[in-house]
Order: structure tokens, then sequence, then C-alpha cells
């Protein structure tokens, strides 16, 4: 005689719950909440872990069609331009990719970045960051390798608020924008890369940098995630 338990029963309302949540599809939906026991939170945490699985297979592939996104704030004393990448013009015409387009502009409208990704900062400016770091870490009379601990640690805070896709999101702070991006290629399936972005003050000089280089200034090829 067979022991086997029956398969647990998952409630609709529970799997239009968790696809409300994540926007993923219902039966990827039900399958992560029958691993997850119907645990919600626990369903969540699966599906962002196969998204992000899926995205880095993506993120290989060519990405040369997109939108230019756009967002004007403070009564028009700001203003950003931002080119994302995906595979498609079909994609680049959905509501969610036009949304992905526009929720960015309005983050660098507010978090005024200065990168795209960390690999655009330059040598020099690193090195110039680590020398004041480190200048200050000594002055606290700390042994050299907590110095350099400390040093490294504000390395990444630098690289968390100057560079993009670092940066936490303004309106979720819990997630950065490089995950959201990543999110964005497990939901609608093709690789999606956020080349560069240019921001605008009224009466502020502009500086001369990879991510806010005018938009028709020649910039380096997109790094993918």
């Amino acid at each position: 005689m067979s022991t086997q338990q029956p398969a647990m029963q998952i409630p609709a309302q529970l799997v239009k719950e968790l696809r409300e949540r994540t926007g993923a599809g219902f039966s990827d939906c039900r399958a992560a909440l029958l691993e997850a026991d119907g645990v919600m939170d626990k369903a969540v945490e699966i599906l962002r872990k196969k998204g992000q699985a899926a995205a880095a297979k993506k993120a290989t592939r060519e990405a040369t069609e997109g939108l230019v996104g756009s967002y004007i704030h403070a009564g028009g004393k700001i203003g950003v331009l931002v080119e994302v990448n995906c595979e498609s013009d079909f994609v680049a015409r959905t509501e969610a990719f036009q949304q992905l387009c526009h929720d960015i502009a309005m983050h660098i409208a507010a978090l005024d970045p200065k990168y795209v990704r960390r690999e655009e900062v330059t040598p020099e400016m690193l090195e110039k960051e680590r020398e004041i770091y480190r200048a200050q870490a000594q002055a606290t009379g700390k042994p050299e390798a907590v110095v350099e601990k400390i040093v490294n640690g504000k390395m990444e805070k630098f690289y968390e608020e100057n560079c993009l896709y670092e940066q936490h999101y303004i309106k979720d702070e819990g997630v950065s924008i490089g995950e959201m991006v990543k999110s964005a290629i497990a939901k609608l399936g093709e690789n999606i890369t956020i080349r560069r972005f240019a921001r605008f003050k009224v009466g502020e000089i502009a500086e001369s940098s990879t991510g806010t280089a005018g938009f028709g200034n020649p910039v380096p090829e997109p790094v993918n995630v």
C-alpha cells in the first residue's frame, strides 16, 4: 500500500496574490507556493532566485532595441533622458518596459547618479577616493588590517551612492536598480540594459562623465548584467 501524501492544495486566491506581488505566471506561482508549503514570503524568494537565474542566462544576448525614457521634475527645473535597451521593438512598446524607463528616469532625477555602472568609474577617481578614505581611517589609529577593511567598506558605499545600477530604488529601498532591471528581464523574457543617461538641472554646470554624457557624445558599449 502506498503511503505517499496527497499534493498540497493551493488556493487560487493565494496564487493570484503572488502573481500580483511578483508579476510571474500562474504556473510558476503555483509551483513556487507548492515548494514553499504555501508560505507567501518564501514563495516570493523562490521566484526571485529563479528570476535572477533566468536573467543571468539572457544577459549574454544582444540588446539593440529600446526606448529613450524621460522625466521632468520640480516645476521644470530638473529633467532626465535615459536610454534603456531591450532585444525587440515588441518588448520596447509594452507598458511594462515603458514604465521601467519612466521609473529609472524618475530615480535619476531624484538621486543624481554620476555613472551607470561601477566599471565606468575612472582609476584616477577611485585612487582619489581611496586616499581620502585611507587618511580618514588612519587618523583613528586603528591597525592597518582594520584600516583596509574600513577603506573597502567606504569604497562599496561610494559605488552604491554614485553608480546607477548600485543605487537603491527611490520608491523601494529594498531593491537596487540592478535588481529591478533583472526582475524586468525575468518578466519580459529579454535582455535589458541601461545604456546611458543625461540629467539636467537649471543653472547647474554640466560635468563630463560616462553616465551623464550628452546623448550626442560617444559612449562606451553597454556592459550586460
